[in-house]
């Protein structure tokens, strides 16, 4: 066994002797105890909801036009393309009237995997949040950044969007799904209605990529597509509407968010009891249940 190798299989080693005695640790467990990025060429593995990353860089934690936010989840890493296009966005941020850039959340651990908590996406690299408070200032220090939080741009009932959300929120959304190298933009159903209602006609096919699910009220949540040449990456299956020439999402379905959805979360229909066991998610992930290149991630230098 090599130098190299040897210190990659210490390394694996001390993470489980750190973690409580189990049959078998769970991968977020594995994944949030690892402090640093892998010495590894960049490389998204697995699935964004199922997967881990190689080589990650770290967000710079301050820049001109952005900042990231709650420092202490050590969640800043990302792959280079990420952080280029987090960059990128938060200059055209600046020029929005009322927003100095961008406040940056969550994007991925030190080497992705499954995260103790919070998020069951953000695996590999791609997934980045983006806080819906405008920046008022880019000095912030390490505690305020703890302290600070982000705004709300819908109604407790989720079906409409408050003042808070303005022409340029609707603006900053255009630009970042706009951007050939997303995939899709998460956000609250309400805002999203906001846009279809507020879209000119000729100007609608960026619509598309934005995506209604609940929780995303005081944020978004970007996604970019696996870069060129990603080989161990899996790509995101097409929805019904991609497949379809010219769909912007602004359909019944976008309806159900508000309608169908809330209702069954106000009054839960009545199911039969699932039999068998429950099925995976991101809590409780064992490495198994990762590709096998991640065990190789973890273990790396």
């Amino acid at each position: 066994m090599t130098r190299l190798r040897a210190r990659a299989a210490l390394t694996f080693a001390l993470l489980l002797a750190a973690l409580p005695a189990r049959a078998e640790p769970l991968a977020r467990e594995l994944f949030g105890a690892a402090r640093t990025p892998s010495q590894e060429a960049p490389a998204p593995i697995g699935f964004y909801s199922k997967g881990c990353a190689a080589g990650l860089v770290a967000m710079p934690e301050s820049g001109e036009t952005w900042q990231m936010m709650r420092l202490s989840r050590n969640r800043f890493y990302g792959q280079p393309e990420m952080l280029a296009y987090l960059q990128d966005l938060s200059r055209f941020a600046a020029t929005l009237p009322g927003w100095k850039g961008l406040y940056i959340g969550d994007i991925s651990q030190p080497r992705g995997g499954p995260m103790t908590g919070g998020h069951a996406s953000h695996q590999i690299g791609l997934d980045a949040d983006i806080w819906m408070l405008p920046p008022k200032s880019l000095t912030l220090s390490r505690a305020e950044r703890e302290k600070i939080s982000s705004i709300s741009i819908r109604t407790e009932d989720q079906t409409r969007t408050t003042r808070a959300w303005t022409p340029a929120h609707m603006a900053l959304m255009k630009a970042a799904a706009s951007d050939p190298r997303v995939d899709r933009v998460f956000v609250a159903a309400a805002a999203k209605i906001a846009m279809c209602n507020a879209a000119p006609q000729g100007d609608r096919a960026w619509l598309q990529k934005i995506r209604p699910i609940y929780g995303h009220n005081t944020h978004f949540h970007v996604r970019l597509k696996c870069p060129p040449g990603s080989r161990a990456c899996e790509v995101q299956s097409p929805t019904v509407a991609e497949l379809s020439k010219g769909g912007d999402g602004c359909d019944e379905t976008l309806n159900w968010w508000v309608t169908t959805y809330l209702e069954e979360l106000r009054n839960p229909p009545k199911r039969p009891k699932p039999t068998g066991p429950a099925p995976k998610t991101a809590k409780t992930y064992v490495m198994a249940d990762l590709p096998g290149q991640c065990r190789n991630v973890l273990a790396a230098p």
